[in-house]
Formats: structure tokens, sequence, C-alpha cells
């Protein structure tokens, strides 16, 4: 029988093929049973009579011990309080209930690759159970300060206007900022591509409050750009429970450890939606009864948010380095979700609404955007530079936007004027096709290094650009397509012989 006194301190359990999804009682366990004696939604108290189960619990019941509860607390020497990971229609007072000596488990090693899983760990890709996995309990604490790294890293991702203005970490946490329907999905897809082509890593994705549409838009976009054979899925779908879709956060982390400390790579972990976990946390937080804080959020939403962050970290043997949509409610930045989310990120990408309106995708605001990777000590002298000469003339065109749009760019100075040409250009360059849009714009997709874009900044802020048209400068990967581009276009348009140019 494993031994469940401190399920936060279990590290690794391994099961019998025969017990599928993981999480039966283990072998040799004597069944504990216990009865129903109320429920409430998803809320459920049992009585039992010879042993309380441990806090994290997983207990089973109803018909073939379909429903799943797990404890979240006991009332006193014989009742428990539970929340339902399933479920629980056809639940009633007096039902038997068996307690499954173990937490919930989600199953980690190489089999788990290029396969979809639920939070208890079952296959939902129609595909067969795989075989060799070990199954591991999700509730882990973060690594200690001893095996945490103190070297920062810089992370490419290929996206220009993200590797110059506001640099990602190695082992950091990112958070992509931005209401609805802003591209806050497509940008991760598009890191999903570019990390396993260029970083040849494991990416692990997780769905908290998913549609199944976008599931299954994912897998198959994966599946097509060829890189679904170096990545796990793992969804809590929005028709589900609040309960899964608290935990399946936990699960997809527990699989991104085990590649990071057995295997010793580096994973890239996206989560799309971390606020879809802590409304979840809230549904269930007001379902257990507490009294809400503010805007009706948990009053333990700051604690379960750092106890899943802070397991992702940047160790002596591999890194987990996450990147994480962030909605924002009614585009208020104000928000509790997101200032407590906003607290844990290394670096923050702010998507705008009205960058998107204007067509310059990646819709990111540079000027609202920013990382505390981007210093001199870390990016180099040159990069800091750059970066820093990109903001303020971004900032001086923002200034200028209401003067032009009253009395016209005429009125400007030639010193103003030359600032939001650059400015324009700039804007530009930072457009980029991605190569999961291709079959929407028909572009071809564009992987830019860093190098590459730090040349291009540094040239259009020396106004070697100056003659050559803005459009020339839209959706084009490297500087150098610029001219190529517009060379192309000179040469469509050439005036034929006796027609006025």
């Amino acid at each position: 029988m494993v031994n469940h006194n401190n399920c936060a301190r279990l590290n690794r359990v391994i099961l019998p093929p025969c017990l599928p999804g993981g999480n039966m009682k283990t072998a040799g366990a004597l069944p504990e049973s216990g009865s129903v004696i109320s429920v409430r939604g998803g809320i459920v108290d049992i009585r039992f009579e010879n042993r309380v189960p441990p806090i994290h619990s997983l207990l089973r019941t109803g018909q073939q011990g379909k429903i799943i509860i797990e404890v979240l607390s006991q009332l006193d020497g014989r009742n428990v309080r539970g929340i339902a990971l399933t479920p629980t229609q056809g639940l009633a007072r007096g039902m038997p209930v068996t307690d499954t000596h173990g937490p919930l488990l989600a199953p980690v090693g190489n089999a788990t690759l290029s396969r979809v899983f639920d939070v208890f760990g079952n296959p939902i890709d129609r595909g067969p159970v795989p075989a060799n996995v070990e199954w591991r309990s999700v509730h882990h604490l973060s690594p200690p300060l001893a095996r945490r790294s103190t070297h920062s890293e810089i992370f490419e991702t290929g996206i220009k206007i993200i590797d110059v203005l506001m640099p990602l970490e190695r082992g950091g946490k990112a958070g992509l900022l931005g209401g609805a329907g802003v591209g806050k999905t497509i940008l991760l897809t598009e890191m999903i591509h570019n990390v396993a082509r260029q970083h040849e890593g494991v990416s692990i994705f997780c769905g908290i409050g998913e549609r199944c549409r976008e599931g299954e838009e994912l897998y198959r976009d994966m599946k097509a750009a060829g890189v679904l054979e170096n990545m796990v899925m793992v969804f809590g779908q929005m028709n589900e429970p609040p309960g899964a879709r608290f935990r399946v956060g936990h699960v997809a982390l527990t699989m991104a450890e085990y590649f990071r400390d057995d295997e010793h790579r580096d994973v890239l972990l996206l989560v799309d939606n971390i606020f879809r976990f802590i409304q979840a946390g809230m549904e269930v937080s007001g379902l257990m009864g507490q009294m809400p804080s503010r805007l009706g959020y948990q009053p333990t939403m700051s604690t379960e948010l750092a106890q899943l962050e802070e397991r992702i970290a940047n160790t002596d043997t591999g890194a987990i380095t996450s990147i994480q949509a962030v909605y924002v409610p009614a585009d208020d930045f104000t928000d509790p979700a997101a200032v407590h989310a906003f607290s844990h990120f290394s670096a923050s990408i702010v998507l705008s609404r009205k960058r998107a309106s204007e067509g310059l995708y990646p819709a990111i605001d540079p000027l609202q955007s920013n990382s505390k990777m981007a210093t001199p000590g870390i990016t180099g002298q040159r990069h800091y530079r750059i970066a820093h000469e990109i903001r303020h003339t971004l900032a001086q065109y923002a200034e200028l936007k209401d003067i032009i749009a009253m009395l016209g760019l005429e009125q400007l100075s030639p010193e103003d004027r030359n600032v939001v040409a650059r400015a324009r250009r700039l804007e530009r360059f930072f457009t980029q096709p991605f190569f999961t849009t291709e079959q929407f714009t028909g572009i071809k997709g564009k992987l830019v290094s860093l190098q590459d874009a730090l040349d291009g900044c540094e040239r259009i802020l020396q106004d070697e650009f100056k003659d050559v048209p803005e459009r020339a400068l839209y959706m084009i990967g490297t500087i150098d397509e610029a001219k190529i581009k517009n060379n192309f276009v000179k040469a469509r348009v050439k005036p034929q012989p006796g027609i006025p140019g």
C-alpha cells in the first residue's frame, strides 16, 4: 500500500498496467468505504467510519466508480469535503465511496510524446493507451533554491519584435496579455512551431478552459507542421467541471518536470489560458463556501497561483520555459487576476486591439510590453542600445500623433518628420508572416534570428531605408527582403512607352 500521509511530497508511484488512468487504488491496498452525506453541485461531503483520507486523496463513487472526487478539506474526525473532477449526475446521498489511497496521478515518459491527454492521463486522441509510462503525483514542491540556476540566458523565439524589445528568459515565465480576439493563441502556436525547429526541445501545451474546437484545430495544425512528435497536449476543456480545469495545469507541469529532471531536456510549457486556472479556482472556492475577496475572486488566489508558477524554474539539469496567455477581463489591466499573474512574469507581452485593427501583426504594443532581461549585462551593449533607441523613437511618434491628427504631417519640423518616418518603418518591419497562418494569408512564414532582427532595426534607425516605401517593409523577414520587394513592385508598375508615369 502506498503511504500517503503527505501527498505533496510523494514523488513517484509506478502502477501496474491493469489500472487504467493510473488513479485506481494501488495494488494490495484495502478499500476503505465511506458514504455520501450531501451533494451541492460539484461539492460532495463524505463520511468515513474508520479513517478519513488525507487531503488531495482521490475517491471514487457512482456506477463503476466513474465519479471521481478529490479531498480538499477534512471537516472533522469522520467527515471530508471534496470537489468532483467529473460530472456528478446520478450521485445521491448514501452512495458508497471508495478511497483510492493516492492522489491524482499523471503519466510521464517518452511514450506520452505526440499524444493528447485529459486531466486523468487518459488519451483523448482516439489512439491506444500508451505503454511504458510512469505515473507520478501531480502535487510536487517547487525545486529548492540550491538546485536553481543563477545564470540568465536569452531564449530566442524567431519573432522579431519579441526578441529585440522584450527578450524571453530561458527558464523564465512570459505572459501574453490581451483581450479576446487579438491573437494570443496564434502567437502561442507560432512559438511552438519555432521552438521545435530552432531548439529541438519538448513542447507541452496545456489548454485550461479551452474550447473543443480550438483544441482540435491546434492538434491538426501541429500535425501538419510536423512538430507533434516532440509535443504533449493536455486539455481541461471548457465543458468540464471546475475541479478538472483547476488540476489540469498541475498535470501538464508534472509532465514537464519529468523531461527537465529525468531527461535533462529544455521544455517549453505553453498555457492557454492561465486566467481560466484562476477562474476555476474561484469557482471551487465559491462552491466550498469561502468568503470571496475583491471582485469575487477567491481569498487564496495568490497562494494557488504561486504554488503552480514557482514549480516553473531553471535548474542545473534543464529548464522549463513557460509562455502563458492571460485573458484580461474587459481589457482592464488592474483586474486582480491580471495583477497577480503579472507579478510572476519575467517578460510581459501586451497585445493591442488598436494595432490589430491597423493590420500590424503580431499586434504587440512595444511601449506597454517589457522584459526584465532587457539590461546591458544580459543582452549586451549593442542590443540594449538599439532597443532603447527604438522605444525612444516609437514614444516620440506616439506623442506626435495628436499633432498630426489635428494639423497634418506637413506642420511638423523636418526633424520630427524624420522621427515619424523611422517609427512607421520600424512598426512595419516588426510585422512578420507566421508559419501557422500561411493557409489564411498566402504568405510563407519567416523565422528571423536575433542578429538579423537587430541589423534590420539598426539600418532603419540610420535612415538607410528612408527612400524605400513603407509597404516594402510590411510582412517581411530580414531587412534585405525590403529592397527585393520594392524592386519587384517597381518592375510590376513600370510605365509603358507613351503613357505618362
